[in-house]
């Protein structure tokens, strides 16, 4: 079973990162230090986490080499736009502390005026085409955005980063994905959202999930992480907690069958969020320069 994950243009990445997503600055420094200590070489954060200056001191008090680690973000809505979304690069390189960034996503669909998200994308290309970036994506696209993408621009995405856990499996979606060779990424792959949303089930307390962890000493996170490293998926869980992070990167010992796996897949609810009903410009969300 492979760590790493390889993308339509070659470019390799390890396929279970730190997601900081909601983690405070003052804490993200040290969730990233822990992350790296412990064996993780793969982060993942967005200008839009307002956590990026934090990322990158974790990274520089971690004591692991820059070209060890691959480190994605995420261009935020308010700076989509041809010359916007080139600036936004410089920002968050920036404020990374670093010269050249692995990954660069568009982090929302701007359904209220799509095409500043194509203008968005025509300028990750050209960041692509100069070596600014080593590979570029997209973020919470469903299949009609993606089929408007790929029909104005000329460089397919490596990776749409979505919800995706067991109790929401996004078959279709997926099913794009492969059509395309588009990566699929999950955030909140452990179905941590639902604990947000205050649902009481979730995938975290399932207890088809557990009966399958305790077969093998696993928690339901882990069997989880599990679960998208068989399918070929990348999964960015987060945590602040030590022992958590440690945890969830601990999943390559072990293997599910394919009954398994089968079993999770038939755990699918449905949708926790539709993007396509939410206007993100109206959250007031502004990159500061530095």
């Amino acid at each position: 079973m492979s760590s790493t994950v390889t993308f339509n243009n070659g470019v390799t990445m390890p396929a279970i990162g730190l997601g900081v997503y909601q983690t405070p600055p003052e804490e993200t420094v040290a969730a990233v230090q822990t992350a790296l200590e412990t064996g993780y070489r793969h982060i993942d954060t967005a200008a839009g986490y307002f956590n990026e200056r934090e990322v990158g001191e974790g990274l520089r008090r971690s004591g692991v080499p820059r070209d060890e680690v691959f480190i994605e973000t995420k261009v935020w809505v308010s700076d989509y736009g041809y010359e916007e979304t080139l600036h936004a690069f410089e920002k968050s390189a920036k404020k990374l502390g670093v010269e050249q960034l692995d990954l660069l996503l568009l982090h929302q669909p701007l359904t209220t005026d799509f095409e500043r998200n194509i203008q968005a994308y025509k300028a990750l290309e050209k960041l692509l085409a100069d070596g600014a970036v080593r590979a570029i994506g997209v973020s919470n696209l469903v299949p009609a955005r993606l089929d408007a993408l790929l029909a104005e621009t000329d460089i397919v995405p490596a990776v749409n980063q979505i919800e995706l856990h067991p109790y929401n499996t996004r078959v279709e979606l997926q099913a794009k994905h492969a059509a395309h060779g588009i990566l699929t990424q999950a955030w909140s792959p452990i179905g941590g959202i639902r604990s947000y949303n205050g649902e009481a089930a979730n995938p975290l307390n399932d207890p088809t999930i557990r009966a399958i962890g305790e077969g093998y000493g696993k928690s339901n996170a882990q069997v989880i992480l599990r679960w998208h490293l068989q399918q070929g998926r990348s999964a960015i869980p987060k945590s602040v907690n030590p022992g958590r992070i440690a945890e969830n990167f601990d999943v390559f010992g072990f293997e599910l069958t394919g009954d398994e796996l089968a079993r999770i897949d038939a755990l699918h609810t449905g949708d926790t969020v539709d993007f396509e009903s939410l206007d993100f410009e109206s959250f007031g969300f502004v990159i500061d320069e530095a």
